[in-house]
Formats: structure tokens, C-alpha cells, sequence
């Protein structure tokens, strides 16, 4: 147990590094904070932002024309990070595309295959650096929106804000893990994060069918799909059954990923 677990950090500390080594990885940083700053402060401070619209309500309540107060801090977070949702969809595949794929064009696939390391543990690792990676992205913009917070009118609870992005964490681990799995199968970064590219437009789709399909089929869609259950979380609702799924995915990721590794350890043979 010792050595797996020397084994296993050995792998998420080299994985790490190549993530903060890589200029792509900060190019990538870049765009995403870039990005994730310039959608806080358009939902916030735009013409037509939530501090504008709360303003032109307090203006019509004063003539008795307001309808039902806005909750601000509740709304800018849920549209937030919706935004943040949908923006790591765009990244997530550049980030798991050379998971797999850089060994095998490299060529020390086939080493790492037949190391007396498992793949289990081999792919755990990896998974874990590029899972720490994407959440040093979400940090920095995490302060930001606590920092946003903090002036809000009754004291905004602590606990929504950790629990929406808990639900962002663990939707792109899933999304992570099942792209690793899809970088194992071929040599190609580019071939990769297309497919992973793919497979998020797959659950956009799940997502819409659940909602078009009535009855039994309609709801087993909206159980499989990963945005209903991530919009649970920005919520503020911890829901287990969203728990169990995002952790089914991230297994299933692991599990294929080791088996497609068995297999070319397999063919070597």
C-alpha cells in the first residue's frame, strides 16, 4: 500500500509539473481568467447588469409600479456559474487531450504500460494533477466572486458559494476523466480533444432531451445528465444522487482508461 501511494504521488507531481511547465497551460490560464473577469463584471455593472436592474426597480417601487424584489447575490452567482459551466466546457478538452495522447506519440506509452506500476494508479495520478490545474482556474475567479459578495444585503451565505463551485469541480473532473479516456485511445491531441469536444456537446443534448421527453425515458435522461444535476449544486441543494453520479462518471472514466492501457499492454505482449 506504501509503495502505490509512493507510486501514485510520484505520478500527480510529474503530471503537475508538466501542467505548470507547459506555455499552452498559461495561455489557456489567461483566456479563462480573462474571460471568466470580463463576464463578473458585465453581470454585475453592465448597462442592463443586476445592479442596474435592481436600481431601475427601487426607482419603480417608489412609484408603486416595482413587482417582486431581486435576490442579487442569489442571481449573480447562479448566471455566474452557469457562465463558468459553460466556458470549462471549451477548455476541458484542450486540458485532457494530452493526457494519454503526448505518451503515446512520444512513445513512452508502451513504458509506462509495462511498468510494474498499475494503471489504476497511473491514471489516477493524472487525473488528479489535471483536476488540481483546473482548480487553481477557478480560485483566483472564486475570490473574485467573494469579494463581489461580501457587500451584499442581508450577509450572503458562505456555503452557497462553496457548494456551486464544489458542483463545477466535480462536473469537469467527470468531464476530465471521460476525456482521458477518450486521449488514451489515440495519438493525436488534436483527434482527442475533438472527441472530448464531442462528448460535451453529447451531454448538452441528454440534457435537452431530458427535458422534451415526458414519462419514465425523459426522467432516466435527466438522472444521466451531469448540467442538471451541476445546476443542483448552484443552487445551494446537496443532492446526493448528483454525488453518486458525478463519482459513477469519474470511475467509469478511470476504469475504461485502465482497461484500454491493459490492452496495449496486452498487445505488446
Amino acid at each position: 500500500m506504501r509503495t502505490v501511494l509512493a507510486n501514485l504521488i510520484a505520478i500527480y507531481r510529474r503530471e503537475l509539473q508538466s501542467y505548470f511547465a507547459s506555455p499552452l497551460s498559461y495561455i489557456i490560464a489567461a483566456v479563462f481568467w480573462l474571460l471568466g473577469g470580463f463576464f463578473l463584471v458585465v453581470i454585475l455593472l453592465s448597462p442592463e447588469g443586476l445592479i442596474a436592474q435592481v436600481a431601475q426597480e427601487d426607482q419603480a417601487q417608489q412609484f408603486g409600479l416595482g413587482g417582486a424584489p431581486i435576490d442579487v447575490a442569489y442571481e449573480f452567482l447562479q448566471y455566474y456559474l452557469g457562465l463558468l459551466g459553460s466556458l470549462s466546457m471549451f477548455i476541458l478538452p484542450i486540458l485532457s487531450m494530452g493526457l494519454y495522447a503526448e505518451e503515446r506519440k512520444q512513445g513512452t506509452l508502451e513504458l509506462l504500460a509495462t511498468s510494474p506500476i498499475t494503471n489504476w494508479v497511473v491514471a489516477l495520478g493524472k487525473l488528479m494533477a489535471v483536476v488540481t490545474f483546473y482548480i487553481t482556474l477557478v480560485l483566483p475567479l472564486m475570490l473574485c466572486e467573494a469579494v463581489a459578495l461580501q457587500s451584499s444585503e442581508p450577509m450572503f451565505p458562505p456555503t452557497l458559494l462553496v457548494m456551486g463551485h464544489l458542483g463545477l469541480v466535480l462536473l469537469a473532473a467527470s468531464v476530465l476523466s471521460m476525456g482521458m479516456f477518450l486521449s488514451s485511445l489515440t495519438s493525436s491531441t488534436v483527434l482527442s480533444a475533438i472527441m472530448t469536444f464531442a462528448l460535451v456537446l453529447f451531454l448538452w443534448i441528454v440534457d435537452a432531451l431530458a427535458r422534451a421527453i415526458p414519462g419514465v425515458l425523459g426522467d432516466a435522461l435527466g438522472h444521466l445528465s451531469m448540467l442538471n444535476h451541476f445546476t443542483d449544486f448552484t443552487q445551494g441543494v446537496f443532492s446526493t444522487s448528483g454525488i453518486v453520479l458525478f463519482f459513477s462518471y469519474l470511475g467509469l472514466g478511470l476504469f475504461l482508461t485502465a482497461q484500454s492501457i491493459e490492452t496495449l499492454r496486452f498487445q505488446r505482449n
